[in-house]
């Protein structure tokens, strides 16, 4: 049978790729990074690292990689969600529980079909048991603890980005679906951020529980298509999501707030039918910081290392179509951008490393995990 290992355990290290490869990194400011490609992945979508310092890699298609510490491939878990990937749906998120080393418990997100109507699809979160081997593993005990409700048509704006809480609560990205309006509706969990406990309970204390059903999930509301989401220092909620046509935001996110779309942006739609601003409507929160032009956001980590003293507190988010590592600096509840690093490719997710590092996941069928350290 397989076993959890806990930090201590000894395991080979399976060199099955390319050697590293040095990149060159194009700062818009004075820092000067070198980043080195250690591995690459077919569609990679979220990153984790585990506190034996090896790490979880999902791929959208469905596959959940085991990397050691050396961030290369030491083989698949079994037991994943079965995913049937289209658009921007498939296999998703994935964090571990806060008591990972004593319970072993992680959470992934994912997007599951209509079983009478495989045109309606909607994301899901799974809870499950992360058994380890040396070379993989398997999820067991798992059981699907949350869903968007209801599934629609279409294959886009899933969100499903999740974090804990410093207390302890699972917090859920769920983006409206391409369909502008469930973002306010409130008998709809699409278009929100959802706050539940780490087994899918709604919390006595969210602030629409009295409203009963799907509603007492929602902790705020008038999102589209959130990709980012932490907490910084201050146990404070920072989520982005993608505009319209620009206009993306990052906003700190505010118990039972209304962030606006699709009623205002700072975006406009895509036929170019203009959206009214934040400005025009004050019952609406405004975004700390907006893009235009767009910069597509995709991963966010708020870095607290050592390797990059300077950064300590900032944001760190992905850009797709800015093709860029996007650093933002936090002054209260607003945000301004410092600077970006780029080498031409399209971001999709960014963590920190157990030493300091930051690790960013390219896009694409062969999406690099890249290690980006300060220049000696």
């Amino acid at each position: 049978m397989p076993r959890r290992l806990g930090f201590a355990a000894g395991f080979s290290l399976l060199a099955l790729t390319a050697p590293a490869q040095a990149i060159d990194v194009v700062s818009s400011g004075a820092t000067q990074l070198t980043a080195t490609a250690v591995e690459s992945f077919r569609n990679p979508w979220a990153m984790t690292f585990l506190p034996d310092g090896r790490a979880l890699v999902t791929e959208k298609g469905g596959a959940l990689w085991l990397l050691g510490q050396d961030r290369k491939k030491l083989g698949q878990i079994t037991g994943v969600p079965r995913v049937q990937a289209q658009g921007q749906g498939g296999l998703g998120d994935v964090i571990l529980h806060p008591d990972f080393d004593r319970n072993g418990i992680v959470f992934l997100s994912f997007v599951e079909r209509d079983a009478d109507d495989p045109s309606l699809s909607g994301a899901a979160v799974q809870r499950a048991t992360l058994m380890l081997t040396e070379t993989g593993g398997e999820l067991t005990m798992a059981d699907v603890i949350w869903r968007q409700a209801p599934k629609v048509t279409g294959n886009g704006h899933y969100g499903h980005r999740m974090a804990f809480s410093p207390d302890g609560y699972l917090f859920i990205t769920s983006g409206e679906r391409q369909k502008f309006t469930p973002a306010q509706n409130m008998a709809m969990n699409l278009g929100k951020v959802i706050r539940l406990t780490d087994t899918g309970d709604i919390p006595a204390d969210n602030p629409f529980v009295g409203q009963g059903g799907i509603t007492g999930q929602i902790w705020s509301l008038g999102h589209r298509n959130p990709l980012g989401i932490d907490f910084d220092a201050g146990g404070n909620l920072w989520v982005h999501e993608m505009g319209p046509r620009h206009g993306d935001e990052l906003n700190r996110i505010v118990r039972a707030e209304n962030y606006g779309y699709p009623e205002v942006s700072e975006g406009s739609h895509y036929s170019g039918e203009p959206i009214p601003s934040h400005a025009s409507n004050p019952v609406f929160k405004p975004p700390a910081k907006a893009w235009v032009p767009a910069i597509s956001p995709a991963g966010f980590a708020i870095y607290d290392g050592s390797d990059f003293p300077d950064w300590r507190g900032d944001g760190l988010l992905g850009g797709l179509s800015s093709r860029a590592v996007v650093r933002v600096e936090f002054d209260g509840d607003a945000a301004r951008e410092a600077e970006r690093y780029s080498w031409g490719m399209r971001i999709r997710e960014i963590e920190q490393g157990p030493n300091g590092e930051v690790f960013v996941l390219e896009d694409g069928g062969n999406g690099r995990l890249v290690r980006l350290e300060p220049m000696q």
